[in-house]
């Protein structure tokens, strides 16, 4: 019983870890129909910026997390305004090949400016182990896991009632009826890339926090995939579920199956899954009328 419960808990923050970032993936998909395949390094290059500026400024976490937010969504925006503004009205598979490229770039600076050796990046978090019911959490891991329900509640009360949020969901739905009716899809997009890369750097700094601070963080981006198509791509919410669900897949299939099972068991789901719901578990149903 011990063993599946810390199973249970470890799949947990592995899940919020892997919900932030697929969070970000659903945002920019459900408004502008593409697939950023450079949310892993965008994370990457986030949490390296938070550790050079915590490295500089004294930071603790909270306080770097705080400076770090606005500087992440200017990064998204001059992103969005650099590589992928001037694709619109461009057919959808050049715009995702133009983030693959963006990708590597990121990848390649990142290495380029901090090296390609890990670094050991605590975040001023304490390091005392914390039992909750007789398992035992670092106070990151617990970060983590609050962060991906606190970012789940905002995202939601967001697209669900603010003026911005039901224009994103208005541009999801059909871009062109929103243009019409006077929403400014071009602000839109530039939206979904700020509010991604905010939830790009709250997903950063604490996965290097918890895990490690290396230039191979960017493949938590490709980790994280499978719970954007699990939840669904035009779900930010179902994404964030997705990740927990994917996360204990991974852990109880690791600890009851084998090692190997861990890198595997959720593309096994996703495949699964995705057969009989093409949409994902939360997402919405396309209707064509032919």
């Amino acid at each position: 019983m011990d063993f599946l419960l810390l199973l249970i808990s470890t799949g947990l923050v592995t899940g919020a870890a892997y919900g932030l970032v697929a969070m970000g993936f659903a945002i920019i998909y459900k408004s502008t129909g593409v697939v950023n395949f450079a949310q892993g390094e965008i994370v990457m290059l986030v949490a390296y910026i938070g550790f050079s500026v915590a490295n500089t400024f004294h930071l603790s976490f909270f306080p770097l997390l705080i400076v770090m937010i606005p500087i992440s969504m200017a990064l998204g925006l001059v992103l969005e305004r650099l590589f992928i503004r001037p694709m619109l009205g461009e057919p959808i598979f050049a715009t995702v090949m133009v983030t693959v490229g963006l990708a590597v770039i990121l990848r390649g600076l990142t290495i380029m400016i901090w090296g390609s050796e890990p670094y050991n990046f605590d975040g001023g978090i304490s390091t005392t182990v914390v039992t909750l019911g007789g398992i035992p959490f670092y106070p990151a891991q617990l970060y983590l896991v609050a962060a991906l329900a606190i970012v789940t509640l905002l995202a939601w009360l967001f697209l669900r009632f603010s003026r911005m949020g039901i224009a994103m969901r208005a541009v999801a739905a059909n871009e062109t009826a929103a243009l019409l009716a006077g929403v400014s899809v071009s602000r839109i997009h530039a939206l979904a890339w700020m509010l991604s890369s905010a939830i790009a750097a709250v997903a950063g700094l604490l996965i290097a926090v918890n895990f490690k601070l290396a230039p191979d963080l960017w493949f938590q981006g490709l980790k994280s995939f499978p719970a954007v198509l699990l939840g669904g791509m035009d779900s930010v919410v179902g994404a964030a579920l997705g990740g927990i669900i994917i996360g204990l897949i991974e852990n109880l299939s690791q600890g009851y199956i084998g090692q190997g099972m861990r890198e595997i068991s959720g593309f096994i789901v996703i495949i699964v899954v995705l057969m009989v719901r093409p949409y994902g578990l939360f997402g919405n149903r396309e209707i064509e009328r032919v």
